[in-house]
């Protein structure tokens, strides 16, 4: 191993990535920012010191903030809220079913979702991992917290993730929301080819009080396949196989397909006041990063 390797904090980019990251940030559309601590407002009025609501407890925060008096009552614990304390929740929903294994698609979706948790802890976020890949019926979960601190636990989390199984992603979103509470953005990180209905989880996720960021990331063989001849195609997750004569002749039918699966996920995000981007696993990082996601307006530097 060389001196520089040693060094290297993650192994999902180098550490001038990483200090470039480090300077940026998410930006919500719906959510206000005290810019002065780096944390969201919940707009419910009053000035910035006022009790604004509860909220239930969750492992790692404040004990000082739980509402004795309710627990002795209710026997559950509740955290008051005041404005300037309300978190914005940065939930990372990572696909890691087999179809990602494809032309680092996952690696993609882990680089992607390693940067937008660093933004978050650093702007005093509270951010969580959830990864669904079919081996279980309960997700992988990178359990919520703020800070520095937590951002080498994060990495570490991504960076050992594997992919494998056959859980279309609108049963990850719903496995997902069994365990989250709180509002803020849900950045989806998925190939999202399924053949499921998502319209029921997209709404799940906005009726949680959670933007919908949808990120597709597509190989360079699925935005631009080059096939012809006659050919059995196998499901990588489902194993089903389908038998195509003269393939050449069925790519328009194919491009069609997949622009209005485009169409209509960037209109499933829009109308719930989220976003959408689809991208390809051929960009370098430093591509999808900056000449993508900050041109879009996801993230600041």
């Amino acid at each position: 191993m060389t001196d520089a390797a040693k060094t290297q904090f993650t192994s999902l980019f180098d550490n001038a990535m990483l200090s470039q990251i480090e300077r940026m940030r998410l930006r919500p559309l719906r959510r206000l920012t005290n810019r002065s601590r780096g944390e969201h407002l919940s707009g419910k009025g009053g000035s910035s010191t006022d009790f604004a609501d509860y909220r239930d407890y969750a492992v790692g925060d404040d004990l000082r903030y739980v509402d004795w008096n309710i627990f002795a009552r209710l026997q559950r614990p509740y955290i008051k809220q005041f404005q300037h304390e309300e978190e914005l929740h940065v939930v990372l929903l990572i696909d890691a079913s087999t179809s990602m294994l494809f032309d680092g698609k996952l690696q993609m979706a882990k680089q992607a979702a390693a940067a937008m948790g660093i933004m978050g802890l650093l702007n005093v976020e509270r951010v969580s991992v959830y990864a669904v890949h079919g081996r279980s019926d309960r997700p992988l979960v990178f359990v919520p917290g703020t800070g520095r601190t937590r951002i080498r636990p994060m990495l570490k989390f991504i960076e050992e993730l594997e992919g494998g199984g056959s859980t279309p992603i609108e049963t990850a979103i719903e496995s997902m929301l069994k365990f989250h509470r709180g509002r803020g953005v849900a950045v989806v990180l998925s190939d999202f080819l399924t053949l499921g209905d998502l319209n029921r989880s997209m709404n799940l996720l906005y009726s949680s009080g959670l933007e919908v960021w949808g990120l597709q990331i597509l190989s360079e063989a699925e935005l631009h396949p080059n096939v012809q001849g006659d050919l059995r195609f196998v499901d990588s997750e489902t194993q089903e196989t389908l038998d195509i004569t003269n393939a050449s002749e069925l790519l328009h039918v194919y491009h069609d397909q997949r622009q209005l699966l485009q169409t209509t996920l960037d209109s499933m995000c829009r109308r719930r006041q989220g976003r959408f981007l689809s991208v390809s696993s051929g960009f370098s990082f430093s591509t999808l990063l900056f000449e993508h996601l900050c041109r879009q307006g996801w993230v600041q530097r």
